[in-house]
C-alpha cells in the first residue's frame, strides 16, 4: 500500500493547504494529514483544534489519517512506515526552506522520499500569516480559508487581539 506525509502547522488551514491535501489523497491509498509543532512559531490555535480544522473540511475523503506530531516529521514517517513525503511549494522562499529542509530529511533517512506539490495558480500566494492579517483588518477571508471554519478562525484571531468577538 503507497502511503505518504503530508506535514504542516496549518495555523490556520487555508484552501491552499486543503488543495494540496485533497491532491496528495488522490496520488495514495493512505494520506496521514500530520499538524507539526514547530518550535520557532507560536500557534494560534492548539494541535487539537488544528486537527479538528483538518477533520472538518477532509469528511469526503477516506483514505487520511489527522494526527499531531511534536517529533521529527521523518521520524513519524519512518516509525509509521511511510517513504513518501509530501511538501507543498508556492515561491522562491519556500524553495529555499524546503530545499534546506529536504537535505536534512534525507540525512536523516534515506529511504524517505520528498514529493513537491505545487498549488493551484489561486493559491500559490495564500499564508497562514496572510490570512491572520486580514483577520484583523476586517477583510474577507472566503476565498483562502474553507468555508467550515471561517467563524472560528475570525473569532480566535480576533480574540487574541483583544477584539470583542
Amino acid at each position: 500500500m503507497r502511503r505518504a506525509v503530508y506535514p504542516g502547522t496549518f495555523d490556520p488551514l487555508t484552501i491552499g493547504h486543503l488543495d494540496v491535501i485533497k491532491r496528495a489523497a488522490r496520488l495514495v491509498e493512505e494520506l496521514h494529514v500530520v499538524v507539526a509543532d514547530n518550535p520557532r512559531k507560536q500557534p494560534t490555535f492548539s494541535n487539537e483544534e488544528r486537527m479538528d480544522m483538518v477533520r472538518r473540511v477532509t469528511g469526503d475523503l477516506d483514505n487520511i489519517v489527522i494526527t499531531s506530531t511534536s517529533d521529527l516529521v521523518v521520524r513519524y514517517a519512518r516509525q509509521h512506515g511511510i517513504d513518501l513525503m509530501i511538501r507543498g511549494l508556492r515561491n522562491i522562499q519556500d524553495y529555499e526552506n524546503e530545499y534546506a529542509l529536504y537535505q536534512f530529511n534525507r540525512n536523516l533517512d534515506r529511504n524517505i522520499e520528498t514529493m513537491i506539490l505545487f498549488p493551484s495558480s489561486r493559491n500559490h500566494f495564500v499564508s497562514s500569516s496572510a490570512i491572520k492579517e486580514l483577520v484583523l483588518h476586517h477583510a474577507d477571508i472566503s476565498p483562502y480559508v474553507p468555508k467550515e471554519i471561517i467563524k472560528d478562525v475570525q473569532e480566535r484571531i480576533r480574540a487574541i487581539a483583544g477584539e470583542v468577538v
